[in-house]
């Protein structure tokens, strides 16, 4: 299993340069991933949002070993072309290192709707497929330079347990984000879905990520099958938080 942080770029957390930090901080203390909330705005308490792709792009070059990436980007707000530059480009400077968290986003903080992005669920999951679908493209070749990762940059999938079209559309791509599932059980149900809807040759190296809070045994879910956990530590955890948890480390001996 490997580890992550995961957080929101608020607030006391807005300025790149202290992300870069934090992130360099967990490389040092051997997690395997520091990854971004991508949003525009966010609901009360939080006031300061910063852009999760400039903010990796300093996290890129503060760092060296550690995955990044965004948790997740809503793709049918982007441009496509434009996602496609910003990937790869972020994938050459990390020297091979990013994971595209992709999914459908949520209207909770008022962050579609205001700025005149598609509002229906069902709208936004087609322009996500057709999304991914043409930056694969984008990424084997139509534009140049292509990404350091081959045959693409992985792809991870979010969806709301237990709905089951975000886990089948998970099922094209590298992996899955699971989003509240209750217990390691679910879990290992999950996970038992997922290798028995992929071929049996096909390629093993497919994540499934549990959120789960810092502290929490990681072990039962190791045993259920998820690959990652992201630390989740809420919207507004403070800077003081979250240095605290990077400091203490993954956990050992799992």
């Amino acid at each position: 299993m490997k580890y992550a942080i995961d957080v929101g770029p608020f607030d006391e957390l807005a300025d790149p340069r202290v992300l870069a930090e934090l992130a360099a901080a967990a490389e040092e203390r051997g997690w395997d991933g520091f990854f971004l909330w991508d949003h525009i705005v966010h609901r009360p308490p939080v006031q300061a949002v910063a852009d999760p792709w400039i903010a990796l792009a300093a996290v890129a070059a503060a760092t060296s070993r550690i995955r990044i990436g965004p948790m997740v980007t809503p793709v049918s707000r982007r441009r496509v072309h434009k996602l496609a530059r910003e990937t790869v480009t972020l994938d050459l400077l990390s020297d091979g290192r990013l994971i595209f968290g992709a999914g459908l986003g949520y209207d909770v903080s008022r962050e579609f709707t205001p700025f005149g992005e598609v509002e229906d669920a069902r709208e936004r999951a087609k322009l996500l497929d057709a999304g991914l679908e043409e930056l694969a493209g984008y990424w084997a070749g139509e534009f140049q330079p292509a990404p350091v990762q081959q045959p693409r940059i992985p792809v991870w999938i979010a969806g709301e347990w237990p709905n089951r079209r975000p886990l089948r559309r998970a099922l094209r791509w590298d992996g899955y984000v699971p989003i509240s599932v209750p217990d390691p059980d679910a879990m290992a149900e999950l996970v038992t879905q997922i290798r028995a809807a992929r071929p049996a040759d096909a390629d093993q190296g497919f994540d499934v990520a549990a959120y789960l809070p810092p502290g929490e045994d990681t072990a039962p879910w190791a045993l259920a099958g998820a690959t990652w956990t992201l630390t989740d530590l809420g919207s507004h955890p403070g800077l003081a938080r979250v240095r605290e948890v990077i400091a203490a480390g993954p956990p050992a001996g799992v």
